[in-house]
């Protein structure tokens, strides 16, 4: 265990990931944090007989971020997120540096430079936007995601010397974004909670599921999985080779360092408490950053890379030794298993025999699924099996053992994929001569579920005339289409696909998730695909694009539900618009109201008039419950617009998803441009064809 070079205690709970530093007035880093109540707290260490300061939020923080913004300014600034505004505040001058309503919330918070713009951006993410502001609060950068930004980070991916946004989603998406479009989509398998940048084109990030790993450009190199939740990502030069480390603070208390090229953890600590923030600044102005670690119990914690060099070189050297006897007690476990399992009772030829196809609720599994049927080659019975998946199982593996008496050659498991992604399916095997017997052999193999594994391809049951459809232009030989199927579906036995002629090629495709059906026609380079569902008719489009490396397809898109759908959810954007600048206007008048009684009860007060004091202070009481009152309808009436506008959202991804384009992005911005407008024939035709 390490010793840290500086501590202390701060006496205040912090906020998990509301963890800043700033060098407010351009010299001396101050650390900064989120309480549990709504203020912020500033610790200034150079501050001797004061050092710790708050600042009052009227609303709970949901993002916090320092960084210098006024390009002519050396002083950093404080960027406070709330659900509904974002403050920018000058710490140094006391004053606020500009402050806006920012209806889809902010969630996520970044200040650096963004490829070609002039000056420092704010960059905040919120419910499926994205929007940044210069110092003086203008409007620069605007786009849309897929869904809740949970993180944000700024990378040269490609090596241009400019910074791509890379953007983190409760959609499982990681997604790279330059400028406004979208270059890159990484999908992984839970929400991506936080992100840090590296040099050398690489970034980490983590999942909800406690997962860390990193990238290099879009290629994952590492990655680990704790039963911990991560709470926050840090880089640091721990060991003074010039090269950052990972820095993992877990919800347990620990504390991690790794290798940002290989994963291997070179430092460990750990706090009494689930750690809240990482950060660097030079805390003890020794002329050089220390890592700073921050407690929810408000511990922190200062390592410095050169007292740390000597500590992490046995740690190192133990590491090494454990891991080599690590290696040498599994080798001889499995010699031990090889030993035993060949013992006579288990034929030497006996197999692990898997099969993975799509099915419907039944007797056995009430849910549709995805089922896996394990079985051998002989009459030797599978005792047990475990399964590791990310993201399909509650701890991401499961254990089946059955019961003596229900011990056989075959073991069925139902899966239920969250999400269409490819998936692999690790698995282990346990197999014995008989239940009774302790005599078993190990298998271990991974099978990979594709992309559409809870689909069933049905016949063709299409109509020529269909009233919900997507068409474009494919032009590409039936037999790649073949091929798609087969890499992208769970095929059963005989195809139920209907081809007539060279030219035309039909199918069915039902989902197993909500009973949707997608029919899918073929004909003389023009592909129809027949269906209701927005959303799977463009997760097909962008499959087939991918695989067939299509980097254009304009297409012609009719769906009379969801045009309807935009209709009424417009309309409903309207009325709980104007039901907030009512309950604004109310409150406004109240806050008058109230300053006026509160002024005339201490008046009366002060000359003793009791009656009118008391008549003053009365009225005050109903006023301010009034408020109160106001204050919960303005809530619920912002929770509405907000679940509102994440369908509009979402009906606008799927309208720019039925396009393959690189300036795809373009059309969201155009759907959103007349959304605001409440233009309703220019958005229904931008999702009809894609252009206005």
């Amino acid at each position: 265990m390490s010793v840290p070079v500086f501590s202390f205690q701060i006496k205040y709970d912090i906020l998990p990931g509301l963890v800043t530093v700033g060098k407010y007035d351009g010299s001396h880093s101050c650390l900064t944090a989120a309480t549990t109540g709504v203020k912020v707290l500033i610790h200034s260490p150079h501050k001797y007989n004061n050092p710790v300061s708050f600042l009052n939020v009227n609303e709970s923080v949901t993002a916090i971020c320092a960084g210098r913004l006024n390009p002519d300014e050396d002083k950093d600034i404080l960027v406070i997120g709330s659900a509904s505004s974002i403050l920018a505040y000058h710490v140094d001058n006391n004053s606020e540096l500009f402050y806006k309503e920012v209806p889809d919330g902010v969630t996520a918070i970044t200040i650096g430079w963004l490829e070609s713009f002039p000056t420092p951006v704010l960059i905040i993410g919120g419910n499926c936007s994205i929007q940044g502001f210069d110092w003086q609060g203008h409007d620069v950068y605007w786009t849309v995601t897929g869904d809740n930004v949970r993180s944000l980070a700024l990378v040269d991916i490609n090596q241009d010397s400019l910074n791509e946004l890379i953007v983190g989603s409760d959609d499982y998406e990681i997604r790279v974004f330059k400028e406004e479009n979208i270059v890159h989509e990484m999908t992984e398998t839970e929400s991506i909670v936080a992100l840090v940048g590296y040099k050398e084109n690489k970034f980490a990030y983590a999942l909800s599921n406690g997962t860390v790993g990193m990238y290099e450009k879009i290629y994952r190199l590492w990655r680990v999985k704790s039963k911990n939740t991560v709470q926050c990502l840090g880089s640091y030069d721990l060991d003074g080779d010039g090269n950052d480390e990972l820095i993992t603070g877990w919800s347990n208390g620990k504390i991690d360092a790794r290798n940002s090229k290989t994963g291997e953890i070179i430092f460990k600590d750990v706090f009494a408490h689930g750690v809240a923030g990482i950060v660097s600044g030079d805390y003890r102005r020794a002329g050089r950053n220390q890592l700073i670690v921050v407690s929810q119990s408000g511990e922190v914690k200062g390592y410095d890379a050169t007292s740390l060099q000597k500590d992490l070189k046995i740690q190192t050297d133990l590491l090494r030794e454990l891991f080599l006897r690590k290696q040498a007690l599994l080798a001889e476990l499995k010699n031990y298993n090889t030993t035993s399992l060949s013992t006579p009772g288990i034929p030497a030829n006996t197999r692990l025999v898997t099969e993975i196809s799509a099915s419907s609720e039944n007797d056995k599994f009430p849910k549709s699924h995805v089922l896996l049927s394990l079985s051998t080659n002989n009459m030797t019975v599978l005792k047990a099996a475990t399964i590791f998946a990310e993201g399909i199982f509650e701890g991401e593996t499961l254990v089946i053992h059955p019961p003596s008496p229900d011990i056989s050659s075959v073991l069925d498991v139902a899966l239920y994929p969250p999400k269409d992604t490819p998936l692999d399916i690790h698995i282990r095997a346990f197999v014995g001569n008989d239940a009774n017997s302790e005599q078993y052999h190990v298998f271990e193999l991974t099978r990979q579920l594709p992309r559409f594994s809870m689909y069933l391809l049905v016949p063709y049951s299409g109509i020529d005339d269909p009233t919900s459809y997507v068409t474009f232009q494919l032009v590409e030989r039936i037999q790649r289409l073949d091929i798609w199927l087969n890499h992208h579906f769970l095929l059963p036995s005989i195809i139920p696909v209907k081809i007539i002629g060279e030219n035309e090629w039909k199918i069915g495709i039902k989902s197993l998730r909500d009973g949707s059906v997608i029919n899918m026609k073929y004909v003389s380079g023009i592909m129809t695909l027949i269906t209701e569902n927005i959303g799977l008719a463009a997760d097909v489009i962008q499959s087939l694009a991918s695989y067939l490396n299509i980097d254009k397809m304009e297409s012609f898109a009719q769906f009379p539900t969801v045009f309807d759908d935009v209709e009424k959810i417009l309309s409903e954007i309207t009325s709980l618009q104007q039901n907030t600048s009512k309950m604004s206007a109310m409150v406004a008048d109240n806050a008058a109201l109230i300053r006026s009684l509160i002024v005339q009860g201490e008046d009366a007060r002060i000359i003793m008039h009791w009656k009118d004091m008391r008549e003053c202070y009365s009225q005050l009481y109903k006023v301010n419950e009034e408020m109160l009152r106001n204050h919960r309808l303005y809530c619920s009436n912002h929770e509405q617009l907000l679940g509102i506008l994440r369908k509009l959202n979402l009906i606008i991804q799927h309208a720019s998803r039925l396009r393959v384009s690189k300036n795809k992005n373009e059309l969201v911005s155009q759907c959103r441009r007349a959304a605001a407008d409440q233009n309703l024939n220019v958005l229904i035709k931008l999702i009809k064809t894609g252009q206005n």
